[in-house]
């Protein structure tokens, strides 16, 4: 028996999906609001959220920043009536495991939910993300360098965190807002180096590299 949480603001909506996702074994909770959404997750755990982009209060892709700064392992399968490929991108970078869009064949948002359960990983989360001689504690949000355990923001944590895992490649401003920040535009794009900034302010050797004219590349070479 999985546990889920449905977050969908129309009532009608949720009250069907708790009934079939139910009836499928799980044990099923239901809000219908971003900030309901996130207290629930903050008071239980859930292997699997269920997750509209529309909601009062606040939108489910701030539902999802909050839940990954919880819980980064969480798991996130949208459920939207907003189709374009540029929000199933947005949602994908931002870390959902799956999209389904509105209107949706029940037997198939079953299947999906299965699905996201079997391939979870099994046992604890991998704890430290390694590149080279540079470890990031992926619990703790702290770098590991030259002996020394350095805490990070938030935001520090999950840019380095992308770049460590593009190691070797050039992200570009873009991909950094897109995939850290969720944004889909250059507007903000002066967080990027900011962020980029405090990091090698901590960091006692420079693990970032600026590419000019693109972006920035992790190097763990001294």
């Amino acid at each position: 028996m999985a546990r889920l949480l449905v977050v969908e603001d129309e009532a009608r909506l949720r009250a069907y999906l708790i009934r079939a996702l139910g009836a499928d074994g799980h044990l099923v909770r239901g809000v219908g609001s971003g900030p309901e959404a996130v207290h629930r997750l903050r008071e239980d755990a859930f292997d699997l959220v269920v997750l509209d982009l529309m909601l009062p209060g606040f939108d489910g892709f701030e539902v999802m920043r909050q839940a990954f700064e919880l819980r980064p392992e969480q798991r996130v399968l949208v459920l939207s009536a907003v189709v374009d490929v540029a929000t199933r991108v947005r949602c994908l970078r931002i870390g959902a495991v799956d999209f389904l869009g509105k209107p949706f064949a029940t037997a198939e948002l079953v299947e999906r939910v299965r699905s996201r359960l079997r391939t979870a990983p099994a046992g604890a989360p991998q704890r430290w993300l390694r590149v080279g001689d540079v470890a990031l504690d992926l619990e703790r949000q702290a770098l590991g360098i030259d002996g020394q355990q350095i805490p990070l923001s938030h935001r520090e944590f999950m840019l380095l965190g992308h770049l460590m895992r593009q190691a070797g490649q050039v992200c570009s401003r873009h991909e950094l807002l897109a995939g850290v920040w969720g944004y889909d535009d250059d507007l903000a794009s002066n967080v990027v180096d900011v962020t980029v900034r405090r990091i090698r302010g901590k960091a006692p050797r420079p693990i970032i590299e600026t590419v000019r004219n693109v972006g920035y590349a992790f190097s763990a070479a001294r």
